[in-house]
C-alpha cells in the first residue's frame, strides 16, 4: 500500500509539473499496457465484421481452464475471437463465499474503466467487480479478484504476461470505442446438458441450475443477458412492470420478457431436457467447494498463513462426507511475517540445540572425571608350570637298575636264613 501511495504521489507531481493533458498522464503508463493486437487477430476481426473498437465480452471456463474473448459485430450479435488456456486457477469448483476461501468466483460480473490496473504488481490486471449484487445480497465478502498476468493465484484468474497483454488490449480498445462497460460470464463448466448431468447430486447443483438460465439466453442471442437480483437469486432479460425495480433482497415485482426469447429459449429448453435425461457416464466430476463450512475452513487457514503460522502447505478440504483433509506437510508463506516467525523458528531451534550440545558435553566430561579417579589395576597371568617328561631311553635305563637292586636284597635274606 505504501509503494501505491508513493507511486500515486510522484505521479500527480509529474503531471503538475507537466501540465495535466492525455499525454502527460499516459506516459506514465507501461509500454506492455499500450501493446495492440497482433495482425493476425486483426485480421480475424475483419473477416468476422468487427472494428477494433467494437464492444467486448469474457466467458471463464473453470474445468475447462478457459477464457474466452467475445466481440460485437456489425449486426450486434457477439462472437468469439479469441480464447486462452487460463494459467492458473486456485480453488474448486463452486462459487466464491467468502474473504480468504481462495475461491475464484462464478457468476455475472462488470469491468468499468476504473477497475483497469496498467500499473498491476502481476504485470496488468481488471478486477472483475466481485462482489456483486447477487454475492452482497446473499452475504458472501471478498475484494480484489483480478484477472491478471504472472501466473500466480488465490483466488482470481492468473494469465500469462503475454496472455493478458492482449485480454487487456481488447477492453482498451473497447472503452476507447465507447463502450462504458463489459461483461464476464464465470461458470464452473460448459454448460451442456452433459457436464450438468455429471454434476446433478452436486450441493452446488442449484446456483449452477440458475446461472446456466444466462448462459442459455447468451448461446441463444448471442448478446450479453441483462442481469438484475432479486429474492437473492439471479435474473436474466426481465423487465419490471409499472416503474418497478429489482430488489435484491426483496420479492420480485411483475415483470415482463420479450416473446420471441421466450419461444427460443422454450425450443433451446425442450433439446436440453432431452439430453440431460438420456445423460450418463463421461469423465468423473472435480472436486468441488462443500459450501459456506468449507469456506469458513479455508479463510481460517488462510488467515494463520497470513500471520506467517506453520500451517499445511495446501488448504484444508472438507469432504462432502463431513471430514476434513489435511496434508501434512507444514510451512509458511514467503513474506515479510512469514519470514520474520520463521526466524523466531530458527533461533529457537538453534537454542534447543545448543542446551542440548551443552548437556551432551557436561555428561561427557563427569564420565571422563569418573574414569580418572578409578585406580589402574594391571592383572599378571602366570606362566604355566613347564611338563616333565622322561625320553624314552632314560625311563628303559631306570627299570634294570630297580631290578638289580631288589635282587642282592633277596640273596642277602635268603643267606641270614640258610636258605
Amino acid at each position: 500500500m505504501i509503494a501505491n501511495i508513493a507511486r500515486a504521489g510522484l505521479l500527480l507531481a509529474a503531471i503538475a509539473v507537466a501540465g495535466c493533458s492525455e499525454s502527460s498522464v499516459t506516459d506514465f503508463v507501461p509500454q506492455h499496457a499500450n501493446r495492440q493486437l497482433p495482425p493476425k487477430i486483426l485480421a480475424e476481426m475483419k473477416a468476422k465484421g468487427m472494428s477494433r473498437s467494437s464492444p467486448v465480452l469474457a466467458r471463464v471456463f473453470k474445468e475447462e481452464g478457459k477464457l474466452e474473448v467475445w466481440k460485437q459485430k456489425t449486426n450486434g450479435r457477439y462472437d468469439l475471437i479469441a480464447a486462452y488456456d487460463i494459467c492458473k486457477i486456485s480453488g474448486k469448483l463452486g462459487p466464491k463465499f467468502t474473504e480468504g476461501d481462495r475461491q475464484s468466483p462464478e457468476g455475472f460480473y462488470t469491468v468499468r474503466p476504473g477497475q483497469m490496473n496498467p500499473n498491476s504488481s502481476y504485470h496488468l490486471a481488471f478486477n472483475i467487480g466481485y462482489p456483486n449484487t447477487y454475492d452482497r445480497a446473499n452475504g458472501r465478502t471478498g475484494s480484489n479478484l483480478m484477472v491478471h498476468g504472472a501466473c500466480s493465484s488465490s483466488g482470481c484468474f492468473s494469465m500469462t504476461d503475454a496472455q493478458i497483454e492482449e485480454i487487456y488490449a481488447f477492453a482498451r480498445d473497447a472503452f476507447k470505442g465507447g463502450q462504458t462497460e463489459f461483461q464476464v460470464q464465470s461458470y464452473p463448466f460448459r454448460m451442456t446438458a452433459a457436464n450438468m448431468a455429471r454434476y446433478r447430486s452436486d450441493p452446488n447443483y442449484q446456483f449452477w441450475a440458475m446461472l446456466k438460465e444466462g448462459y442459455d439466453h447468451f448461446e441463444i442471442t448471442k448478446v450479453p443477458p441483462k442481469v438484475d437480483v432479486c429474492e437473492k437469486r439471479y435474473i436474466f432479460n426481465r423487465i419490471p412492470e409499472g416503474g418497478a425495480t429489482f430488489n435484491p433482497t426483496g420479492a420480485c415485482p411483475a415483470y415482463t420478457q420479450p416473446q420471441a426469447l421466450q419461444t427460443a429459449y422454450q425450443s433451446y429448453k425442450t433439446k436440453y431436457d432431452s439430453a440431460f435425461a438420456s445423460a450418463s457416464g463421461g469423465e468423473a466430476p472435480k472436486p468441488t467447494i462443500a459450501g459456506i463450512k468449507e469456506a469458513a475452513i479455508v479463510s481460517d487457514w488462510t488467515k494463520k498463513r497470513a500471520r506467517g503460522e506453520r500451517v499445511p502447505i495446501e488448504p484444508p478440504s472438507l469432504n462432502h462426507d463431513g471430514t476434513v483433509t489435511v496434508t501434512d506437510r507444514m510451512g509458511r508463506i514467503d513474506s515479510a511475517e512469514g519470514r520474520r516467525m520463521a526466524a523466531l523458528d530458527a533461533a529457537e531451534a538453534a537454542k534447543k540445540r545448543a542446551a542440548e550440545e551443552k548437556v551432551a558435553a557436561a555428561a561427557a566430561a563427569k564420565a571422563a572425571k569418573l574414569a580418572a579417579q578409578q585406580p589402574v589395576v594391571t592383572a599378571t597371568v602366570p606362566s604355566p608350570e613347564p611338563v616333565a617328561t622322561e625320553a624314552p631311553a632314560q625311563a628303559a635305563q631306570a627299570a634294570p637298575a630297580e631290578e638289580g637292586g631288589a635282587a642282592k636284597l633277596k640273596k642277602r635274606l635268603l643267606g641270614m636264613f640258610g636258605s
